[in-house]
């Protein structure tokens, strides 16, 4: 939470502590405002202009991937504290699912890793993306994976790494993304076609984080910094 919350002090984020003076600027785009939501609702947004008009809060807290509360008036609290923001700028209010394939070939110093620039930041990051209504988190992983990057591993066996809070730069106070990251491991790299939400899909040198981000710099790229602990946690359980 570290590069969204550095405006809120260490001692203020907590829910529990009184701050009456808390005034988080409102990051909700004008396509899911209100007066926007009441003519027309993006494919990929739920019709709900305010927590208020959710009603299957208790099965959304149920099944989260990571728990979270509601505050007096019902509204759901990100579960890391304030964030300095308000308002929504993800698809749902509350846990916003995601999946996070990835994908590693080789072993020791020639491992290389998979990585797609995001269209919607211009940085590397790993090929996921959101969990479907309805759909398994192990589904979303191979879909994603498959829609941006064109690789196929619906036959592969995973490893479960995590489902932990991303610091997304779309967050706030009552909208956050919560994800299953998820390890492949491949004996050489495969063919890989940016498709989808990506511009381009690269196979980086991935022995250590300090070689990857060494590859992305040379690039001139930069690393999406909310999945910088997911791809090193991936690295850290090959090097056990």
């Amino acid at each position: 939470m570290s590069e969204i919350t550095e405006t809120i002090p260490a001692d203020r984020r907590c829910w529990s502590v009184s701050w009456p003076q808390y005034t988080p600027v409102d990051v909700t785009p004008p396509e899911l405002r209100p007066s926007a939501l009441a003519h027309h609702v993006p494919s990929w947004a739920e019709a709900a202009a305010t927590p208020d008009a959710v009603t299957d809060w208790a099965q959304r807290q149920a099944v989260a991937l990571v728990p979270f509360q509601r505050d007096a008036q019902g509204w759901p609290l990100h579960p890391a504290g304030r964030t300095g923001r308000t308002g929504r700028n993800l698809g749902r209010w509350g846990e916003n699912a995601a999946a996070d394939p990835i994908v590693i070939a080789g072993t020791g110093p020639d491992r290389r890793i998979l990585l797609i620039t995001r269209e919607d930041i211009h940085q590397e990051a790993i090929p996921g993306g959101m969990v479907d209504p309805g759909e398994s988190a192990p589904a979303a992983l191979v879909r994603e994976l498959r829609e941006e990057t064109g690789v196929d591993l619906s036959d592969h066996q995973s490893v479960i790494l995590g489902r932990d809070l991303v610091d997304d730069w779309r967050q706030s106070d009552h909208a956050w993304v919560a994800s299953t990251s998820a390890l492949y491991v491949l004996p050489i790299t495969v063919t890989a076609t940016a498709a989808d939400d990506a511009l381009d899909a690269t196979w980086y040198p991935a022995g250590s984080m300090a070689a990857l981000e060494t590859a992305i710099a040379a690039a001139g790229r930069t690393l999406y910094a909310a999945h910088r602990p997911l791809i090193a946690r991936a690295l850290a359980h090959l090097d056990r």
